[in-house]
């Protein structure tokens, strides 16, 4: 069963380019986080892919068919929506089985009094019943199929969208930003349970978040966008170890990586303020980007001032000022490590392996350590 295939899809508002020939693949059983800021086209994109808007150009292949230009029924997808999308009038079970309804029932066998004297629709009505039942108890609804949403929680009206997603048994999902109105702890747990329904399912899944953290504890793969792009389509670990964009780099993490201005000069030797680093680059103006976690504090290195210190428990941040950067650097401690008081100078260290230099367009540069050169 092929997944999802979208292909230099081109969407504009007026004057506007919201989507800038995006194109993204997600295999069957695949795992695929889009995640971006607010505004950058991600449920454009998921509104497009399931039918529900129009594209301007490019194409939507679903399941190994072509539907570009198929209505949203035709397309054979589940979303799950930020809102839940319930019907107030109907029971847990009854929301459930509505897809289901719709596709095994015709509108005959669908009428409340005409439909049970039909041929079949008793035979079919068991049916679906059973398997409303088993998706329900897969996301622990059993005691509660019964009850209207109004008399549910967030999180189980998450819960019940999701089971009427899954019961469907699609050849793909679609999920745009379905944790939003949940609580920090029901996120955690909720999250958990849709790797799992996508684990048993074993559908092509694209979702669409704004959380990083999201996008890089639940997916097989991360997009990330921006303004109407995908700039880089890797593992979480890639995405986060290895981002081929500044734009990554700064939007996935926290605290978010610590950017200084850079120059390399003639002989390739990076610099910052006019301190020689151990890096050597194309010549040419950059970007130096270090995780909090990769920079510590040493008797040299780049100087700086201690601003704050916040202890969180299994780590310590400590904020200090370079005269080279606009915002403060960002360090990750461990708990029991020297913690300066604000005002104190301090010098901050990094292992020159694990620097990320980008160039004046954004796009990541080759970097060359230099163990040789003993100045940070």
């Amino acid at each position: 069963m092929a997944g999802i295939a979208i292909d230099g899809v081109v969407r504009r508002f007026g004057q506007v380019t919201a989507l800038k020939g995006v194109s993204l693949d997600v295999a069957a059983g695949e795992f695929v986080a889009l995640v971006g800021p607010s505004g950058c086209g991600k449920t454009t994109l998921m509104r497009i892919v399931a039918g529900i808007e129009t594209l301007d150009s490019g194409a939507i292949h679903i399941g190994g068919r072509e539907v570009t230009r198929r209505r949203p029924a035709e397309r054979d997808v589940a979303m799950v929506f930020q809102s839940y999308a319930l019907y107030p009038h109907l029971t847990a079970r009854q929301n459930i089985a509505v897809p289901l309804a719709m596709r095994r029932l015709s509108g005959w066998q669908r009428m409340p009094l005409l439909g049970r004297f039909l041929p079949g629709t008793r035979q079919r009505q068991r049916a679906i019943a059973e398997d409303v039942e088993r998706a329900g108890t897969a996301l622990g609804l059993g005691a509660l199929l019964d009850r209207r949403p109004g008399q549910l929680s967030g999180g189980q009206r998450q819960r019940v969208a999701l089971a009427r997603a899954i019961v469907r048994q699609p050849a793909a999902f679609l999920m745009d930003e379905p944790l939003s109105n949940l609580d920090a702890a029901l996120r955690v747990h909720t999250r958990r349970e849709i790797v799992d329904i996508h684990r048993r399912a074993g559908a092509a899944t694209l979702y669409v978040t704004h959380d990083q953290a999201e996008a890089l504890t639940m997916a097989n793969r991360v997009a990330v966008m921006q303004a109407g792009e995908i700039l880089q389509v890797a593992s979480p670990e890639a995405i986060y170890a290895d981002p081929q964009d500044l734009r990554v780099a700064t939007f996935i993490g926290s605290p978010r990586i610590n950017t200084l201005p850079a120059e390399a000069d003639a002989a390739g030797i990076v610099q910052v303020a006019g301190q020689q680093q151990r890096l050597r680059a194309r010549p040419g103006p950059l970007t130096l980007a270090l995780r909090p976690e990769d920079l510590s504090l040493a008797s040299g290195g780049l100087p700086a001032v201690a601003e704050a210190v916040e202890f969180l428990g299994e780590s310590v941040l400590l904020h200090a000022r370079h005269e080279a950067s606009a915002e403060p650097l960002v360090l990750r401690l461990p708990p029991e490590a020297a913690r300066p008081r604000p005002g104190e100078a301090v010098h901050l260290a990094y292992h020159p392996a694990r620097a990320l230099l980008f160039g004046a367009d954004g796009r990541r540069l080759a970097a060359t350590p230099m163990e040789a050169l003993a100045l940070v």
